[in-house]
């Protein structure tokens, strides 16, 4: 059976960069908990870093991204009565429903651009896009106000350009991003999509 995640020698840690600097990321978008909905982020040694449990359906309107130990690192909402889709994420597990103000904001916007679906992202005061890669290209990218990519998501494809399944996905981050915040994000994209 073909692995899913990259063979070469990484630098070690939690958040281990490959030579160009980047994070990468294996996102496989099933639950390893009896393949379930949900969620599984393996770095680039194959380990796990993050995962989602999503025992009720696919497209649940609150989803808690976790850490390999079942800590967890966002809360994601989706705000009712929403035409077009709208996403609150918390830090930790935001179990009570005060008025605490969210960490991170995504609303799928009305206005294409090219053609590609783009999704506004909100983090404190910093603006960025989701853009998706286009109708046939399963993918999408984030980007910050100024245009720059700031972490991009493909469909896996091997060193020997194999492709594999529409459910299986790459996740490269620039440095200095934070991995948990972007997938967080990239669930969101999920969610939106009815992936998750």
């Amino acid at each position: 059976m073909a692995k899913v995640h990259p063979t070469e020698p990484q630098v070690s840690g939690p958040c281990s960069m490959n030579s160009a600097g980047k994070g990468t990321f294996t996102l496989w978008m099933k639950s390893l908990v009896c393949h379930t909905n949900g969620c599984t982020v393996f770095d680039s040694k194959g380990q796990i870093v993050y995962r989602v449990e999503n025992y009720d359906t696919k497209g649940s309107s609150e989803v808690h991204l976790m850490n390999l130990h079942g800590h967890v690192l966002f809360t994601i909402l989706k705000k009712k009565l929403q035409i077009l889709g709208c996403w609150n994420g918390y830090r930790g597990n935001f179990t009570s429903r005060k008025k605490e103000k969210p960490s991170l904001q995504v609303k799928k916007c009305c206005r294409i651009l090219r053609g590609d679906l783009v999704c506004e992202v909100r983090v404190g005061f910093n603006k960025y896009f989701m853009v998706s890669l286009g109708r046939k290209k399963q993918g999408f990218k984030i980007v910050n106000s100024g245009g720059d990519i700031i972490a991009e998501v493909k469909q896996k494809q091997l060193p020997t350009g194999m492709v594999l399944g529409d459910d299986v996905l790459t996740l490269e981050i620039e440095p200095s991003i934070d991995q948990a915040l972007t997938v967080a994000l990239v669930l969101v994209y999920g969610l939106m999509n009815r992936r998750l």
